[in-house]
């Protein structure tokens, strides 16, 4: 896509999937990135993956502990300079079922990874960076936090409430910092493969396309979002769902 030259990203939740999809994008559109993810060995994967340190960094730790959230800015803006994008991608769903027996211990790990590691996330970088210098933040949420979706309930509210705070974070922060949120439907990812594994042919068939999304799907659309050519575009979340909204499904 380009036009990302000179440009720094943040990308939560980045050692693979849909994270390190949009990290693959951005490089390749001209950004530095950082890829964040809980794990030190699959993080220095990535970030191979990326081209290594002239156009990646990888920096290990949970996506709400807020001396991880630190270490990330200050690392950022010291080696590469500025933090002009940021990309909240990290998610947890830990339990299937119905939203009445979920545990509330469950919920709030939900809510803490979903919603409030994000919030914070947006805090930081806003403080640091982005209030002064400007900026673009993409929040990836879900399909299921638009409509019901039987089974991840909980994390479908959670994602609802992160398609809230986008809309509010877009009016908080404008006009120096734009933000924007994306809502995939089923993604070909380990995270998801719950929901398709058993017969991915048989879900894919409900989707007018005829096939599920992939990684590079929603990465396309970030980047697009995160980019300057969507420089009259904050407080929107994009529907990414190969048209089975149009047929009633999630």
């Amino acid at each position: 896509m380009g036009g990302f030259d000179g440009k720094v990203a943040v990308v939560t939740g980045a050692s693979r999937g849909i994270g390190l999809a949009v990290a693959r994008e951005l490089v390749d559109s001209g950004a530095k990135v950082c890829v964040t993810a809980r794990s030190a060995e699959p993080l220095a994967e990535a970030v191979r993956q990326l081209g290594g340190e002239q156009h990646a960094i990888g920096i290990a730790g949970k996506a709400h502990d807020p001396d991880h959230q630190a270490e990330v800015v200050e690392t950022v803006i010291k080696t590469f300079g500025s933090l002009d994008v940021l990309v909240n991608n990290t998610g947890t769903n830990p339990v299937f079922g119905r939203m009445v027996d979920i545990e509330p211990r469950a919920v709030s790990k939900i809510f803490e990874v979903n919603v409030f590691a994000a919030m914070s996330w947006v805090s930081r970088v806003h403080a640091a960076w982005m209030e002064q210098h400007g900026g673009s933040i993409v929040n990836v949420a879900s399909l299921g936090g638009l409509r019901p979706a039987p089974g991840i309930g909980t994390y479908g509210a959670s994602k609802a409430a992160l398609i809230h705070i986008t809309q509010e974070y877009a009016l908080e922060l404008a006009p120096n910092v734009r933000v924007n949120a994306v809502a995939p439907a089923v993604v070909k990812t380990r995270f998801a493969e719950k929901l398709y594994a058993a017969d991915e042919d048989g879900v894919a068939a409900h989707y007018p396309l005829q096939r599920l999304g992939v990684p590079e799907d929603v990465a396309a659309a970030v980047t697009f979002l995160a980019s300057d050519r969507a420089g009259w575009i904050t407080g929107q979340t994009l529907l990414l769902d190969g048209g089975i909204t149009l047929r009633g499904g999630v």
